[in-house]
C-alpha cells in the first residue's frame, strides 16, 4: 500500500467465496501501479512473524462477523440449504483453523493457486493496450501452460439440511433469508439462465411487483430492506429472499403464496416487459461504472461467461422460459428459512 500512495492509486484486495481479486484505481500512473499489482502478487514474502500478525488480526474478523446479524442470517441459511459444500462455511475460516496456517502451507497455497494459468488480469478505462501489454511482458514470470488447478467437491444432495435455522442476536427487528436451493447436478447456470433468473425476480420481488406491495401494506416489511438475489457459483445455486420482519414466518408465507400463484397463473405481459426492461436498464447502465465493468469482466471469465452476452440473453428471453426457471429453482420443499431475532422481545 505504501508502494501505491506514491503512485496516488488507491488498492484494495477482498476475498469472495470463490476467487481472491487485488485491485487499485487511479487517475494517473496506470502503468507504474499496475507494475506494482504484478511484482508484489508474484512476490509473496510469509515469516513465522508475518503470520502470527495476521492470524491476530484475521480472528478479530472472524469475532466481529461472528456479531454481525447480516452475516449470521446468511451463514445459517447457507448451512440450512448445504450439506457438503464448502460455500457454508464462513470466508475467512474459524479461530481453529487459522491457527493451524504457517508459512510453510502459504506457500503451498501460493504454488498451487497463483499460477498465471488460474488468474485473470483485467484492466477497465483510459489505457493503453499495447503499453499494458508491454507491463505484462516485463513483469510476469514464465508459467507452464499445461498447469491446471482441478477443483474435487464431495457430492450436495439435491435435498436441504433442515427447514428453520434460527439464532438470538442484539437486533431491533428480526432480519430472515428465505433460501430456495438449485440443483447443480448438471453444472453451473448459463448465461441464458442466469438471464431468465434476473427477470423471474425482478417479475415477481422488485419493488414493483405486487408482492412487495402486499408485504409493505401488510407491515411485514420495510422498504429500504428487502430485497432477493440469485446466489450462484461453482457446486452451488440457491435463490434469497431476504429482510427485516417483524414476522419472518408470514413474510416468507407470503413469498411462498407469490411463487405459487405465479407457477399457477403465470405473468401477464406488461409485468414481464416491465421486469425485463428494468434488468436490461440496470446494466447497460452499470457499463457507466469502470469498476464495475472491471469487477464484472473478471467474475465472467472464471465463470466462463462473458459481459454483452449476458445483455443479449435478457434481450432474447421469453416469458416461458423465464417461467421454466420458476419450476427449477423455486421448489418449495427445497427452501429453508434462516431467522434472526431479538434477544429481547420488543415491547
Amino acid at each position: 500500500f505504501a508502494r501505491f500512495a506514491k503512485t496516488g492509486a488507491s488498492a484494495n484486495a477482498y476475498t469472495s467465496f470463490d476467487m481472491t481479486c487485488f485491485l487499485f484505481s487511479c487517475t494517473a500512473n496506470v502503468y507504474q501501479s499496475l507494475e506494482i499489482l504484478l511484482d508484489f502478487v508474484q512476490s509473496p514474502y510469509f515469516t513465522e512473524q508475518t503470520v502470527q500478525k495476521e492470524q491476530g488480526i484475521i480472528g478479530q474478523e472472524i469475532r466481529m462477523y461472528d456479531d454481525d446479524p447480516q452475516w449470521r442470517v446468511l451463514f445459517n441459511l447457507l448451512g440450512a440449504l448445504y450439506h457438503t459444500h464448502p460455500v457454508k462455511i464462513d470466508i475467512a475460516g474459524t479461530t481453529d483453523s487459522i491457527a493451524k496456517i504457517t508459512p510453510e502451507l502459504l506457500y503451498r497455497c501460493y504454488r498451487t493457486f497463483y499460477n498465471l494459468n488460474n488468474m485473470v488480469l483485467c484492466i477497465a478505462g483510459n489505457v493503453e493496450p499495447d503499453r499494458v501489454l508491454q507491463v505484462c511482458d516485463k513483469m510476469l514470470k514464465p508459467a507452464d501452460p499445461s498447469y491446471h488447478v482441478e477443483r474435487i467437491f464431495e457430492p450436495e444432495p439435491e435435498h436441504i439440511v433442515k427447514a428453520r435455522a434460527e439464532q438470538k442476536m442484539a437486533v431491533a427487528v428480526p432480519l430472515f433469508e428465505l433460501g430456495f436451493k438449485e440443483s447443480c447436478a448438471a453444472g453451473r447456470a448459463t448465461t441464458q439462465q442466469i438471464a431468465e433468473t434476473d427477470i423471474l425476480l425482478e417479475a415477481l420481488a422488485s419493488d414493483a411487483s405486487p408482492l412487495f406491495r402486499r408485504l409493505l401494506d401488510a407491515g411485514l416489511i420495510n422498504e429500504a430492506s428487502f430485497g432477493h438475489e440469485y446466489f450462484e457459483g461453482p457446486g452451488f445455486a440457491s435463490v434469497i429472499f431476504s429482510g427485516e420482519s417483524r414476522d419472518p414466518e408470514a413474510a416468507a408465507d407470503e413469498i411462498k403464496k407469490a411463487i405459487a400463484s405465479v407457477r399457477a397463473e403465470g405473468f401477464d405481459r406488461d409485468t414481464f416487459e416491465r421486469a425485463k426492461r428494468a434488468v436490461y436498464g440496470r446494466n447497460i447502465a452499470a457499463l457507466n461504472n469502470v469498476g464495475c465493468i472491471a469487477n464484472s469482466l473478471v467474475a465472467l471469465e472464471f465463470a466462463g461467461r462473458e459481459l454483452f452476452s449476458y445483455i443479449d440473453a435478457v434481450a432474447q428471453a421469453g416469458v416461458d422460459d423465464v417461467l421454466g426457471r420458476l419450476e427449477v429453482q423455486l421448489k418449495p420443499q427445497y427452501s429453508s428459512l434462516s431467522v434472526v431475532r431479538p434477544k429481547q422481545p420488543a415491547p
